[in-house]
C-alpha cells in the first residue's frame, strides 16, 4: 500500500502548483509598454552625444522636458553650447524647426506676425511670424524688452495667437526652447515671473570637467563643426512623439505622492526664507516632469526619487527669496533642499 505521505517525484497535468513553482510563475510586467519609448531615448542620447560631449543632466532634462509637454529656459555663462545642444536636440526630431534672435527693438510682431494688404485681394492677409513652428529656439530671451516677452505668454500656455480677434493655433509638438545669459546685465531685461511660470524646467547649465574638456578639443580638433552637427540624424517622428507623450501620461502615480507633491509646494508658500512660493501650476509641473523622470527609466510608475530630480528644476525659476536671505547668499536650491528635508517621504 502506498504510503499517503509520500510526495510524487512528477505533478500531474491540473494538479495544484506547490509555493516553489508559485514564485517562479509571478511576473512583474509593467501594465504599459515602454521598451520602445526607451529604445527612442536611448537613440536621441546618443546622436546629441555625438557632438555634445558630457552635459548628460541637460540633455536628459530636454528629453524630459519634451516628454512632459513643457518649455525649457536654459541658463549659462557664454560659450558652454547651450544654443548648441539646442538646436542639434531639435535636428533629432523630425519636426519643423525656427530660431529667433531677441534683441532690444525687436517687436512683438517680429515673432508672432502680422497682417498685410493684400492689393489682389484688396483684404488683409496675416502673415506668420517665426514662433509658428514645432521647436522654437529663442536665443537670449532676456535681451529683448517687456512687451515683446508678453507676447509669448499666450503661445507657450495656450498654444495659439489671436491676432485680429482670431485665433490661431500651433501645429503639434510645440516646444520653446529659451537661453539667457546670467552675467551680463547691461541691455537685458529681466523676465517677469508670469512668464517664468509658463517654462517647466529652469536648466542650469554648468562649465564641463577637465576630463570632457580636454575630448572637445580632440574633436574639434580632427573634425570640424559642420561636418559634426551634419552627422546628427532624426530619430522621432511627430507620431512617435505623440505616442510617447500618451503613455508617459499613463504612468501612475500613487495618491500618497500626489500629497507628498503638495505639501512639498505648499510649504514655499510659508516658509521664512521665501517671498515668493510655487503655484499649483509648480505642481502641475513637478507630477508631469516625475511621470517622464520614471517612463525614460523603464517604470510605468512614479517613485519619490523622481520627485525629487524634477523638484529643482520645476521649482528654481518660480520661487523668490526675500530679500534678506538673498543678501545673505541663500540659493533658491537650498531652501528647496531645507523644505524636502522638512517633508516626510511616503513608504
Amino acid at each position: 500500500m502506498e504510503n499517503e505521505n509520500t510526495t510524487p517525484t512528477n505533478t500531474p497535468e491540473g494538479s495544484i502548483p506547490t509555493p516553489a513553482s508559485q514564485e517562479q510563475s509571478i511576473h512583474f510586467e509593467n501594465r504599459i509598454d515602454l521598451t520602445e519609448l526607451q529604445e527612442a531615448v536611448t537613440q536621441l542620447k546618443a546622436e546629441l552625444a555625438k557632438v555634445i560631449i558630457g552635459q548628460q543632466d541637460f540633455i536628459e532634462l530636454l528629453i524630459v522636458a519634451l516628454l512632459a509637454n513643457g518649455h525649457v529656459l536654459i541658463e549659462g555663462v557664454p560659450g558652454i553650447a547651450k544654443t548648441v545642444t539646442a538646436k542639434l536636440f531639435a535636428r533629432t526630431l523630425q519636426t519643423a524647426f525656427s530660431r529667433i534672435q531677441f534683441t532690444p527693438d525687436l517687436m512683438p510682431s517680429d515673432v508672432l506676425g502680422t497682417s498685410v494688404f493684400n492689393m489682389k485681394s484688396s483684404d488683409f492677409e496675416f502673415k506668420k511670424g517665426p514662433i509658428f513652428s514645432n521647436m522654437v529656439l529663442i536665443d537670449e530671451i532676456n535681451r529683448a524688452p517687456a512687451k515683446t516677452q508678453a507676447a509669448l505668454f499666450e503661445v507657450m500656455e495656450e498654444k495659439q495667437v489671436t491676432i485680429d480677434g482670431i485665433r490661431y493655433p500651433m501645429e503639434a509638438p510645440f516646444m520653446v526652447l529659451a537661453t539667457q545669459n546670467p552675467v551680463e546685465q547691461e541691455g537685458t531685461y529681466a523676465l517677469p515671473e508670469a512668464q517664468l511660470d509658463r517654462f517647466l524646467f529652469k536648466i542650469e547649465v554648468t562649465y564641463p570637467s577637465l576630463e570632457e574638456e580636454i575630448d572637445i578639443l580632440k574633436t574639434q580638433h580632427q573634425h570640424t563643426s559642420a561636418a559634426l552637427s551634419a552627422s546628427v540624424q532624426s530619430v522621432l517622428s511627430p507620431e512617435k512623439l505623440l505616442s510617447f507623450k500618451q503613455k508617459t501620461q499613463e504612468v501612475l502615480v500613487e495618491e500618497k505622492l500626489l500629497t507628498y507633491i503638495a505639501e512639498i509646494v505648499t510649504k514655499t508658500r510659508t516658509h521664512p526664507h521665501l517671498y515668493l512660493g510655487g503655484s499649483p501650476r509648480a505642481s502641475l509641473a513637478v507630477m508631469n516632469a516625475a511621470k517622464a523622470f520614471a517612463a525614460i527609466n523603464g517604470r510605468d510608475f512614479v517613485t519619490p526619487e523622481d520627485i525629487k530630480k524634477a523638484l529643482f528644476p520645476v521649482l528654481r525659476h518660480r520661487i523668490i527669496l526675500s530679500p534678506e536671505r538673498e543678501m545673505e547668499g541663500m540659493t533658491a536650491e537650498k531652501v528647496i533642499e531645507m523644505i524636502l528635508q522638512s517633508v516626510e517621504i511616503p513608504r
